[in-house]
């Protein structure tokens, strides 16, 4: 992990256990041969970011009523293999550090049958308001959050 260049120290994640969504490969989701496009894993990664969220009790569409916003500022996707119509499939993702007002997570994404890793990835956040001034408020109360859910 990297140093802090702010006084707000990271969130350690190691302990926390990933959260983990499975589904289905949809037909719509692949090419003409069966095989997943490639710019379908950003909205499976987005899937995962929200499952892990509401997990913890954190709601982005009760941020987004208060007037704050999490646009994406960074995301990479590794492809190690590709996945397949009605293939079912595990995203699983963490929170690699918050650092307000940036967020970032990381995702494994895996082919359900046999354990086969599909794709690696990570994306980064800032929380911002409706003007686009960088926020750090909603980032801090994740992060309480998160610290009440890991001594459960």
């Amino acid at each position: 992990m990297k140093k802090a260049t702010n006084s707000t120290p990271p969130t350690k994640t190691s302990a926390f256990l990933p959260n983990q969504v499975t589904f289905r490969v949809r037909y719509a989701e692949t090419d003409a041969m069966g095989v997943v496009h490639h710019s379908r894993y950003l909205p499976w990664m987005e899937l995962g970011r929200t499952e892990f969220l509401r997990q913890i009790g954190f709601s982005y569409r009760q941020c987004e009523e208060d007037g704050y916003f999490f646009p994406l500022i960074e995301t990479s996707c590794r492809y190690h293999s590709p996945a397949k119509y009605d293939d079912l499939v595990t995203v699983e993702t963490i929170i690699k550090d918050i650092r307000p007002p940036y967020i970032e997570f990381s995702y494994k994404i895996t082919r359900e049958t046999d354990g086969l890793l599909l794709v690696t990835g990570e994306t980064k956040q800032v929380c911002i308001n409706k003007e686009g001034a960088l926020r750090r408020e909603p980032l801090r109360r994740m992060e309480k959050l998160f610290r009440n859910f890991e001594k459960i």
